[in-house]
């Protein structure tokens, strides 16, 4: 069966070091979108930090699709409508925020373009304010503030700290949310029911394929359902342990065009 979608990571895994999609990788992407091949690009990002990726490799003009929040929303690139969302009910915003509080960890959300977060000098409020080209505002009281859905919330601290408060948060937050680290200075809290994988199974939906006709590259930890769940789930070199254990195939590195390479291994030869 031939693969009709490739559905590609960002950080560690399209773009390279310097946060860019390169010249090689670009034009093998380029050319199976000419053929009829649909390019998803699945990133734990807001909408807005993908969406200049996406202009990049015209996924308009060719119909792809982006899953933006780790598949919380899913946006039909030719149409620009949002086909899925779902978001974190606003009752229990005030409750992930203390939780943050109590943890003595900041916490950031998104509210339009902007990133809103208790403390704009965090350097990893920062970090994700650089990726995505969004503003940071700072604002009192955030479990006050926030009274609206939010697609997630992230909070922010060295790793070593950050891995003794994620078992903390899940026992705290129960079944009904997802909680991991993308990152190990970002602890993500989604709706339950939100990863990678079960937002491409949606997307198979759409667009009348089987699982055997997708491919999934991924890096990171919240890469690792979808690589399971794909036809050919493919690992960066530089991905972590038990994603290259996970995958059928192990590329090369982002910064060697790793997704060029599985473009013209499994969809060009």
């Amino acid at each position: 069966m031939e693969y009709q979608v490739i559905v590609l990571d960002l950080d560690g895994t399209l773009t390279n070091k310097d946060k860019i999609i390169t010249p090689k990788t670009k034009e093998a992407l380029m050319r199976i979108q000419k053929m009829g091949k649909k390019v998803v690009l699945a990133s734990g990002r807001p909408t807005k930090g993908i969406s200049h990726l996406a202009e990049e490799l015209e996924l308009k003009q060719y119909g792809g699709y982006i899953l933006s929040f780790n598949g919380g929303m899913m946006i039909d690139c030719a149409t620009g409508e949002t086909v899925f969302s779902r978001l974190l009910p606003v009752e229990t915003n005030a409750r992930i925020v203390e939780l943050a509080m109590e943890n003595r960890v900041d916490i950031l959300t998104y509210e339009g373009e902007e990133i809103i977060t208790n403390n704009r000098e965090c350097p990893y409020a920062k970090t994700e304010s650089r990726i995505n080209s969004m503003d940071i505002r700072e604002v009192d009281h955030m479990e006050e503030y926030v009274k609206f859905p939010v697609p997630k919330f992230l909070m922010l601290e060295g790793g070593d700290y950050l891995g003794l408060v994620e078992p903390k948060v899940k026992a705290a937050l129960g079944k009904n949310f997802s909680v991991y680290r993308s990152e190990p200075f970002f602890l993500e809290i989604l709706p339950k029911g939100i990863d990678k994988a079960q937002s491409l199974e949606r997307l198979l939906e759409i667009l009348g394929l089987k699982r055997e006709e997708m491919i999934a590259c991924g890096d990171g930890y919240n890469d690792l359902s979808m690589i399971q769940f794909a036809g050919l789930g493919v690992a960066m070199e530089n991905g972590v342990l038990p994603v290259r254990q996970a995958a059928d195939f192990v590329t090369r590195s982002n910064n060697d065009d790793g997704v060029a390479y599985v473009v013209e291994k499994f969809m060009l030869s």
